[in-house]
């Protein structure tokens, strides 16, 4: 299943994508799409409903975040070995885990703020998995199991905030409209193989970034694994598992995001987001 939340900010109603592409209302199935709808008990439900019966939603509505009440955002950083090299670091002999605040989060779709004093803002394409059963300590071999669905989610992230100002990686990444979400949650089961899945980045039609998730140095799987040592992990929480090469930082000079940009960015089966980057009222 791909599970949508669309309309204005604030005030989103819960959809499912059918499998002809067109958006059904799910308001009259459940009140929205939160951490209780992916239960296995809330996906039983959902499933067991005829989409050709729910209402087809008609125009483009605005798409927001897929979940409601999302809990913490952890994100990892250097996951790809091309990723790593080309801001010449050494890869890491354990997941880099930070944290991106929950006001971070926007829709999709919604345009991208430069925040008051950013000079040097960047994309970052990531998988994101979706925790559906709360996990504390799991094993690797088990890890996936607690997986219920994945996303897409843009890893925004202003280097001079990231690097210049402390070190605290956190304060680079959780400015407002930081941290995009979707469009959809598309269900674990439809996903198959999260290390088989392409990812890409275009700015202004141009590709900048171009990978697979087979190329990440912790897998999905390890990652739940290793954060749950750390933290519980539970209904509603992500994991953004990492960028490829191919981000504004990583060119020589670097090409950082400046207002007017188009950003596009995409997975294999699991859509694309659009940005336009505009100056901080």
């Amino acid at each position: 299943m791909k599970l949508v939340r669309y309309g204005r900010s604030g005030q989103e109603k819960p959809g499912l994508v059918d499998p002809d592409g067109a958006l059904r209302d799910l308001s009259r199935v459940v009140k929205d799409i939160t951490p209780d709808v992916l239960t296995p008990a809330g996906l039983k439900r959902l499933r067991a409903v005829k989409t050709g019966r729910l209402a087809m939603v008609r125009g483009k509505p605005r798409l927001g975040c897929p979940l409601a009440g999302l809990g913490k955002m952890v994100c990892i950083g250097l996951n790809y070995t091309d990723h790593a090299a080309e801001v010449g670091m050494a890869l890491p002999k354990e997941p880099t885990v930070f944290i991106k605040a929950p006001s971070a989060v926007c829709g999709p779709d919604d345009p991208t703020v430069r925040p008051r004093g950013g000079l040097k803002l960047d994309y970052e394409v990531e998988l994101a998995a979706v925790i559906g059963r709360e996990a504390r300590h799991v094993e690797e071999g088990k890890a996936l199991g607690h997986v219920v669905a994945y996303c897409i989610v843009n890893d925004v992230s202003e280097r001079a905030f990231q690097m210049e100002h402390g070190g605290t990686t956190t304060k680079g990444k959780s400015a407002d409209t930081f941290g995009p979400v979707g469009p959809w949650l598309v269900t674990a089961d439809e996903v198959g193989d999260p290390q088989a899945l392409d990812v890409w980045t275009t700015v202004n039609g141009e590709r900048r970034q171009h990978g697979d998730t087979g190329k990440m140095i912790f897998t999905v799987a390890s990652l739940v694994a290793y954060v749950s040592r750390f933290m519980s992990l539970r209904p509603g929480d992500l994991i953004s598992t990492g960028t490829p090469a191919g981000v504004g930082h990583g060119f020589k000079p670097p090409r950082y995001l400046q207002p007017g940009d188009v950003v596009e960015l995409g997975i294999s089966g699991l859509g694309v987001q659009h940005h336009r980057v505009v100056e901080a009222k």
